[in-house]
């Protein structure tokens, strides 16, 4: 055991950490150089489309006699489970900083969450080799951060592969060895599982504890379920058979599962012959932040979509979802993200992988509604609120952000989260002209479009962190969207009075623009209650009844006219409106 090393890259958004990667594997002979290709771990298309990594991928190299297990992990903070969970596998973490950027807000997030876990940080300057490279005065930041010396500041880049060995013996010097008995009863940490649809469900593990063979006869502790270990391994570039696996090492389990709701990532694997004791203290639950309804185009593939975000979940244990039905989308899901982010992807990713086409309703997060009995309702989707009369109180989340900048752009900064009804809790200068702004804000303000805006005005420097900061009573109000006086239930949202009048105005606007026009007239209406608050109109298609009419007397025009207008009235009532996937994805672009 004292041969292994368990570790993980964590890192801020582009700043090196797959490619650091990709040169490990180089350098340790892990990829053959037919195979390399940039970011070689990353395998799904989005990563590369996108240039970012959403899933932690766990690779084995040998570099020295000693076996090296890595976990690649995302940077951006919608993906922060993924890294918690890869945290959870390792003694060690490699904290890459760009030194042409320094600490960012994410690279502080997920070096307390390693710390929280005990690990052995290791810093490293990486793009040291570019021209607008800082290093000192990062190295300056880091230490900082981190209170360590000088010379414990390892430098590289990525890029041409100078100084990555030197990283790799730092791995095996500074990071300690796994602790654990490999002769005490099997403990096995699930932390990742996927769907081959070959071979069932495959669950990615850590032994912590005991050794585990080929044709053991295995239960899932959460579960209670057992099964027999049909296959295990160590991940390789694929995955690659072995006949036991002992403590402290990573690898894989296939054990024939089907269902996905056998396999709980953050689950114990133990032995049914000779079970420990007690289960592994796993990670918590994801808490998802962002709620929207997803709805199948077709009605009768909603079984299908079921099937889909099943096998989605067991990739992504991140996601929740639970059924419902809506009165303009017929039956769905509504489900729970961690971000904005992580909304846009998994809607790509049922499209790429499952051929699912989808509607996603407007994203809203979830509210505690207090009625005048005294009881607590928790409500995710606004269709789902009590009756005005019956309320109390409302109470909605509100997070602890902070967001780092150079300070020329404080004011405009300032500006927007205030106008999003932000507090500012404290400032402070973090190093040369960077500073930290902390803001108390609601977590409603920020899930349309905060992180876009933040981004433009500052040019892209700006980096952004956020963690849940408890309840606080708000002035909310519930506003719906009528077409022909017809509530269209997926457009309703909740938001601050304050906001109501101009957000309805606004979207009363937008959907003008975006309806086809109908041979009637069709209203489209914002109201607040019974007391509509804004309103457009669509004008009607016509057809020129007058054409065969040249001359001869008024009356006789008024007559085909007054014909038209009762067969408008009649398609009226009897219409309907449909409203276009566009529509529902405009109010997230309001501005």
């Amino acid at each position: 055991m004292d041969k292994i090393r368990n570790f993980c890259i964590i890192a801020h958004i582009d700043h090196g950490k797959s490619t650091l990667a990709d040169r490990m594997l180089e350098l340790t002979g892990t990829v053959d150089v037919r195979q390399m290709e940039a970011q070689v771990l990353d395998d799904m298309e989005l990563e590369k489309e996108r240039g970012i990594t959403i899933k932690s991928h766990a690779i084995q190299m040998q570099h020295e006699g000693y076996t090296l297990n890595l976990i690649d992990t995302p940077g951006h903070v919608d993906f922060s489970y993924e890294v918690s969970r890869s945290i959870a596998a390792c003694e060690g973490a490699v904290l890459v900083v760009d030194a042409t950027q320094g600490v960012q807000a994410q690279t502080i997030s997920n070096l307390y969450m390693a710390i929280e876990h005990d690990l052995e940080i290791i810093p490293v300057l990486n793009k040291c080799d570019m021209e607008n490279a800082m290093p000192e005065r990062v190295e300056d930041e880091i230490i900082d951060l981190l209170g360590c010396k000088r010379e414990e500041i390892l430098r590289c880049s990525a890029k041409t592969g100078e100084g990555v060995r030197e990283i790799l013996d730092a791995i095996v010097e500074r990071i300690p060895a796994p602790k654990g008995d490999p002769n005490a009863p099997l403990q096995c940490l699930v932390f990742d599982s996927v769907f081959n649809s070959f071979r069932g469900i495959i669950a990615y593990f850590k032994v912590v504890n005991g050794t585990l063979h080929s044709g053991d006869l295995v239960r899932f502790v959460n579960t209670g379920k057992e099964y027999d270990a049909d296959e295990i391994g160590i991940l390789k570039l694929d995955m690659s058979p072995r006949k036991e696996i002992s403590a402290g090492n990573v690898g894989y389990i296939i054990s024939g599962i089907k269902t996905s709701t056998e396999v709980k990532v953050g689950d114990t694997i133990t032995h049914v012959a000779r079970p420990c004791d007690k289960a592994i203290a796993g990670f918590e639950e994801a808490k998802p932040m962002v709620f929207a309804g997803v709805y199948p185009i077709e009605s009768e593939d909603y079984e299908d979509l079921r099937a889909s975000l099943e096998k989605l979940q067991l990739n992504d244990a991140s996601l929740t979802f639970q059924p419902e039905s809506s009165m303009a989308l017929g039956f769905g899901f509504r489900c729970g993200f961690l971000g904005l982010l992580h909304m846009e992807i998994v809607q790509e990713r049922l499209d790429r992988e499952f051929d699912m086409d989808v509607i996603t309703t407007v994203p809203n997060v979830s509210y505690n509604v207090y009625t005048k009995d005294g009881g607590m309702v928790e409500v995710h989707n606004p269709a789902g609120m009590p009756d005005l009369t019956e309320i109390d109180r409302i109470e909605e989340p509100y997070i602890r952000a902070s967001v780092i900048t150079t300070a020329d752009f404080i004011g405009p900064i300032m500006t927007l989260c205030l106008g999003k009804r932000g507090e500012l809790v404290k400032q402070e200068y973090i190093s040369g002209n960077r500073m930290e702004l902390l803001f108390d804000m609601p977590l409603g303000e920020i899930v349309i479009d905060f992180y876009d805006k933040l981004k433009s005005i500052s040019k892209g420097y700006a980096s952004f962190d956020w963690h849940m900061n408890g309840f606080r009573p708000s002035n909310l109000v519930k506003l719906d969207i009528l077409l022909n006086g017809e509530q269209v239930d997926a457009l309703s949202t909740l938001t601050h009075r304050d906001n109501a009048v101009d957000f309805g105005r606004r979207m009363c606007e937008k959907l003008k623009e975006l309806l086809p026009r109908q041979q009637f007239d069709i209203a489209i209406q914002a109201a607040i209650g019974a007391k509509i608050i804004a309103r457009e109109t669509v004008k009607q298609v016509r057809k020129d009844v007058l054409a065969k009419c040249y001359g001869g007397d008024v009356s006789r025009k008024r007559k085909l006219l007054e014909k038209q207008k009762r067969g408008k009235k009649r398609m009226k009532q009897i219409g309907n409106v449909e409203v276009p996937q566009k529509a529902f994805l405009a109010v997230l672009k309001l501005d």
